[in-house]
C-alpha cells in the first residue's frame, strides 16, 4: 500500500497537538513535518525515504536500536498469548520474572520490591506517595516535606512537576503539589537546621546528571554524600533514573558509579528498550512492610500497570544486555564520544563540552565567551538541530544545549557521523555570529 503523504499531513495539522511544540509554526502551510515510517538500528527513515541517525534515542528512550530482533520476537510471542490483563488482584509470569531480574541488578538485595506504572512521571509519583504515606502511617506524621534540587526535572504530572526546579515546565506556577524545599548543592543541605530536617520525608535527585537542566553534571562524590546525609537523618533517598538508567552512564544505573543504593529508584524510558510505555519503582523491604496491615494499603495504580507486552519487551531488553555484553562494549564508544565532543568544542560557537557515560552535550554561544549567549527568542539550538536533519541527524536541544545521546548499539563510525552532522549544522546556523 502506497502512503498518501499530503492527505496525512493535512489530517496531522487539523487534528494533532504535539508536546513541547510551538503549534502555530508547526501548522503553517509551508511546514512539512517529518513523518517517521521505519527504523532499524540507529537509523530512522522518513516519508521521502531519507535516512537519519537517531542522535537522541527517540527522546532518550531507545537502548538497543530500532527493530531489534530479540525484542521484536518477544513482543510477537507475547501477542500469541495475551496483550494485557488487569494487575489489580491478578498477576502473570512476565511481571513476576521481570521483577526478579530488576531486583537482581542491585547487589546486596536491598531493593526487593517492584511497583509497576506507565511512565517516568508516574514512577516518581509512586515513589513520593509511598515515602509520604510510609511516614504518616508509621509513627512520623511530621515528615511531610520533600527535598529537591534547583533545575531538576521529574516529570509533568502535577506532583512530579511540583518537585521540579525549572519554572518553564511548571506551567501554572508552583501553587500545587507537594511541600518542597529546593536547594542548589550539598552545602545548602548541610546548613538546614534540625527543625527543618526532622520534617523531611525524602530527598529526590537525578543522579550524576540533570537532563532538562541542560545536561548539568553533578560533582563527583556528591551522590554518595547525599546518601550518607539521608541515612544519618533517616530520610528516604529517591533516585530519578528515568533518563540515566539502563546503561546511559556506562553502568546499568547511574547510582552504581558511586556504589549508592537508594530507598527508591524510578525507572522508565529505557526499561522496555524504548519500545513501549512502562515504568517501575523499586524500593526496600522496610518500605513494603510499612504498608502491611489494615488501613495501610497503597491506593495508587494505573490501568496498564504490569502490561504483559511491556514486561515481555523489558525482559527481552535485559536479555540483550546479557547476550550482547552491552555494558562491556561501552568504554570504547565512550572514548569516541569524548573525542568527537572535543572536536565540536573547537568550533567558534561551541563551549563546555561535557560527558556522562554515553550522554554528551555542548553549549552554543555567540562568541567564545560563556557570558555571551544567543538570545532565547532566537531559538538557536532548535535551528541547529533543524539544520542537522539535512546532514542526516535527528536530535533535540535543551534550549541552546546540543545533546548527543544515541542508542547504545551505536557504532564508533556512527558516532563520528553524528558529530560531523552537528558540526556542519552549527557552522551553517552560527556562521558570522
Amino acid at each position: 500500500m502506497v502512503m498518501q503523504i499530503e492527505p496525512l499531513i493535512e489530517l496531522e495539522k487539523r487534528h494533532l497537538w504535539h508536546p513541547f511544540t510551538a503549534m502555530q509554526a508547526w501548522c503553517d502551510e509551508a511546514h512539512e513535518p517529518l513523518l517517521m515510517v521505519e527504523g532499524r538500528g540507529c537509523k530512522l527513515r522518513d516519508q521521502h525515504g531519507r535516512e537519519y541517525l537517531d542522535g537522541n534515542s527517540s527522546i532518550w528512550t531507545n537502548v538497543h536500536g530500532h527493530r531489534h530482533p530479540v525484542i521484536d520476537a518477544a513482543i510477537a510471542a507475547q501477542l500469541q498469548k495475551v496483550a494485557h490483563t488487569s494487575f489489580l488482584g491478578l498477576t502473570h509470569e512476565p511481571a513476576i520474572r521481570l521483577a526478579e531480574q530488576l531486583c537482581a541488578l542491585f547487589e546486596g538485595g536491598e531493593l526487593s520490591r517492584v511497583f509497576y506504572s506507565d511512565n517516568g512521571s508516574t514512577a516518581i509519583e509512586s515513589a513520593v506517595r509511598m515515602a509520604l504515606q510510609y511516614w504518616q502511617q508509621n509513627g512520623h506524621p511530621e515528615k511531610q516535606v520533600l527535598l529537591a534540587f534547583d533545575q531538576a526535572y521529574h516529570g509533568d504530572t502535577l506532583g512530579a512537576a511540583s518537585l521540579g526546579g525549572i519554572p518553564l515546565f511548571k506551567g501554572s506556577g508552583n501553587d500545587f503539589g507537594y511541600e518542597v524545599i529546593t536547594v542548589r548543592e550539598m552545602a545548602e543541605i548541610a546548613a538546614l537546621g534540625d527543625d527543618v530536617t526532622r520534617r523531611i520525608a525524602g530527598a529526590i535527585i537525578e543522579p550524576l546528571i540533570q537532563g532538562a537542566a541542560g545536561m548539568r553534571i553533578w560533582p563527583k562524590g556528591m551522590l554518595k554524600e547525599l546518601r550518607a546525609w539521608c541515612t544519618e537523618r533517616d530520610v528516604f533517598l529517591i533516585l530519578d533514573e528515568v533518563m540515566t538508567g539502563f546503561g546511559r552512564t556506562g553502568k546499568m544505573f547511574a547510582c552504581q558509579n558511586e556504589d549508592v543504593v537508594p530507598d527508591f529508584i524510578a525507572l522508565a524510558k529505557g526499561l522496555t528498550g524504548g519500545y513501549l510505555p512502562m515504568a517501575a519503582t523499586l524500593t526496600t523491604e522496610r518500605v513494603f512492610e510499612g504498608f502491611l496491615g489494615a488501613g495501610k494499603t497503597f491506593f495508587y495504580g494505573h490501568s496498564y500497570t504490569g502490561s504483559q507486552l511491556g514486561c515481555a519487551a523489558a525482559l527481552a531488553s535485559l536479555q540483550v544486555f546479557r547476550d550482547e555484553a552491552v555494558l562491556e562494549s561501552l568504554p570504547n564508544k565512550m572514548e569516541v564520544l569524548s573525542d568527537v565532543l572535543g572536536q565540536l568544542s573547537a568550533l567558534p560557537n561551541v563551549i563546555h563540552a561535557r560527558q556522562c557515560g554515553m550522554i554528551g552535550a555542548v553549549d552554543l554561544v555567540a562568541q567564545k565567551d560563556p557570558a555571551i549567549g544567543f538570545p532565547p527568542e532566537a531559538l538557536t539550538g532548535a535551528k541547529v538541530c533543524q539544520a542537522a536533519r539535512k546532514f542526516g541527524l535527528l536530535t533535540r536541544p535543551v534550549r541552546d544545549t546540543l545533546v548527543l545521546m544515541p542508542p547504545l548499539c551505536v557504532t564508533e563510525a556512527e558516532l563520528r557521523q553524528m558529530a560531523e552532522a552537528l558540526a556542519q549544522a552549527i557552522t551553517e546556523v552560527c556562521r558570522g555570529s
